[in-house]
């Protein structure tokens, strides 16, 4: 019997939003793309479901998320930044994270494809702020 070799990990994704419907459906989106092969997690609103962030939903997120090869975060707005700047200080895990300066959803699903393609983390979060320069017209 033949051992099958194992797949290599695929960088995670972790979508920081002040609205847990947002983040949630940023990531149902992404998801479609990758066919199930990168783990995206959302981690939007306060702890008690308010408008809001949460720097616990954040910690969880980057556990649940990290696979092996890093994990790229993709804040909505300022103060969602400024809550995941506050955890990665406590982090621990120097540049195994990266906070990903792009637009949301196109950079959720930018991001996401390159993970699914088996770039690493510094590609996906690359693809991630190129989205940016990505027109719609």
């Amino acid at each position: 019997m033949t051992a099958q070799p194992m797949s290599t990990p695929a960088v995670g994704i972790v979508l920081v939003s002040h609205s847990a419907g947002l983040a949630e459906g940023a990531a149902h989106l992404a998801a479609q793309v990758s066919g199930g092969t990168v783990t995206i997690v959302a981690a939007g609103g306060t702890d008690d479901g308010e408008l809001g962030t949460s720097a616990a939903k954040v910690e969880r997120a980057l556990s649940r998320a990290q696979g092996g090869a890093g994990v790229v975060v993709l804040p909505d707005l300022g103060s969602a930044v400024l809550t995941v700047r506050a955890v990665l200080e406590d982090y621990g895990e120097a540049g195994s994270v990266l906070l990903a300066d792009a637009p949301f959803v196109e950079g959720a699903v930018a991001a996401t494809v390159i993970a699914a393609a088996g770039g690493d983390i510094k590609a996906v979060a690359a693809a991630a702020e190129e989205a940016r320069h990505v027109r719609k017209l």
